[in-house]
């Protein structure tokens, strides 16, 4: 009898933007499927080799390689324009997503009309704003849990168009409630009617992909010995359950999400693992304890590339926090650590690492709901830096003392091994320990 195998995870265990996809893409030849669990085109992951740079919004990161079957799970949610312009570009640059490109029927669609609504909700806010990538996430998330939304699957049915009139007629109510001028309104810079007459186009040519029952093919595809991927997005402070609320996204972007966003069982689960920045960084609004304000934050922003790869945003940079690590570490179940960008850091002689939170006079080694509290604040401490080129490493007897000494101490403060160290956005730049 054929051993039935086990779904891996890989997820991000800071605020997003960890370099999840490049790890992905370096794992995926060992993984015969690659499944991303939840989230939408909010999501950026960037993979570089050969020279060139992709970003993948929606398509799984192992798209580039054609053993490999990439399932978008039904967990996930999708504006099927975006995802038109990112096959298109998967096309240009010599992939062939309609041989391994697999879409789960459940998926959920985001309409022109929720993109429109999560302009109308933003604009409410005032000062208030989280900073949403007005990707329509959160509306579409609303409307899955109401039970009014529109899945993959509809556009297949006779009354599709009937049901999408409905939904949008709904929405188009709403944005008047708030006396919003839709007429003057633009969506990536075209109308909404332009849009609208785009996506619409693109929905039918997603019925040309192959368009399945996701669960019953992730099930029966590890009970045929299969190996799986799943592939998170965001990162776990973004959680919308354990992240810093409400400046988080619209869905649980932790390791239980694989469980509901593929439709596999907690007794599935293999190994899960946990990327995380040498140092961090968040995007939009809430609360971030080591960010800086000086030099150093504009020296990561500008070594990092710190620009958002869906919104081109500029991300707030800070010192690695280790109480939100050890947080994440354990609300995931992480087996093992992946360390990415500490090239970032190649030409710093010191920086320094939070410890620990001060809160009205206590001190506290984990991240707590007073997180939002602006009087929490963090203990740092100071680090010596390696001011070495690591970029060109290709083993850990490469790297100089200072960044080895970092590795062990975070290992033995976090109680977890890291495993993968990454030296360059190139897939090449990886040391696998």
């Amino acid at each position: 009898m054929q051993k039935e195998n086990k779904v891996d995870i890989l997820l991000g265990l800071q605020w997003g933007d960890e370099g999840k996809g490049k790890i992905v893409d370096v794992f995926t030849p060992d993984y015969d499927i690659i499944a991303r669990f939840q989230g939408g085109p909010n999501a950026g992951h960037t993979l570089e080799f050969n020279g060139q740079k992709h970003v993948l919004h929606t398509i799984p990161s192992g798209i580039f390689h054609d053993n490999t079957l990439n399932i978008i799970g039904n967990g996930v949610i999708m504006d099927l324009k975006i995802m038109q312009q990112e096959l298109d570009e998967l096309y240009e640059k010599g992939a062939n997503p309609k041989n391994n490109l697999y879409i789960s029927k459940k998926c959920h669609l985001i309409t022109p009309s929720h993109r429109l609504l999560d302009a109308v909700y933003e604009a409410a806010k005032g000062k208030d704003k989280i900073g949403s990538t007005l990707k329509g996430i959160g509306p579409t998330y609303t409307d899955k849990t109401a039970r009014l939304g529109l899945r993959m699957g509809d556009v297949l049915m006779d009354n599709f168009q009937e049901r999408y009139g409905k939904l949008k007629l709904r929405h188009l109510e709403i944005a008047k409630d708030f006396d919003f001028d839709i007429s003057a309104h633009k969506i990536d810079n075209l109308s909404f009617d332009e849009y609208e007459a785009k996506w619409m186009e693109a929905t039918k040519i997603a019925t040309e992909y192959n368009l399945i029952d996701s669960e019953q093919f992730i099930n029966d595809s590890l009970k045929a010995g299969k190996t799986i991927l799943a592939e998170g997005a965001q990162g776990t402070l973004l959680d919308v359950d354990f992240g810093s609320y409400p400046f988080v996204t619209s869905s649980n972007t932790i390791s239980a999400a694989v469980c509901t966003g593929l439709g596999v069982a907690p007794n599935k689960i293999g190994k899960t693992y946990g990327v995380f920045k040498a140092y961090c960084t968040r995007v939009g609004s809430g609360p971030f304890p080591t960010e800086l304000f000086d030099d150093f934050g504009q020296r990561l922003r500008d070594n990092g590339h710190e620009y958002g790869s869906t919104t081109g945003r500029p991300r707030r940079c800070g010192w690695l926090d280790i109480p939100a690590l050890r947080y994440s570490i354990m609300i995931n179940g992480v087996t093992d650590l992946i360390i990415t960008k500490a090239d970032v850091m190649d030409d710093f002689d010191s920086f320094d690492v939070c410890t620990q939170y001060e809160y009205n006079g206590k001190k506290l080694d984990y991240m707590p709901y007073e997180i939002l509290d602006e009087k929490l604040g963090p203990i740092v401490e100071s680090k010596k830096g390696w001011n070495t080129d690591i970029t060109k490493a290709s083993s850990m007897d490469d790297l100089p003392a200072e960044l080895i000494d970092y590795i062990k101490y975070i290992e033995e403060t976090v109680e977890c091994p890291i495993s993968v160290v990454s030296v360059g956005p190139d897939r090449s730049q990886t040391i696998i320990r």
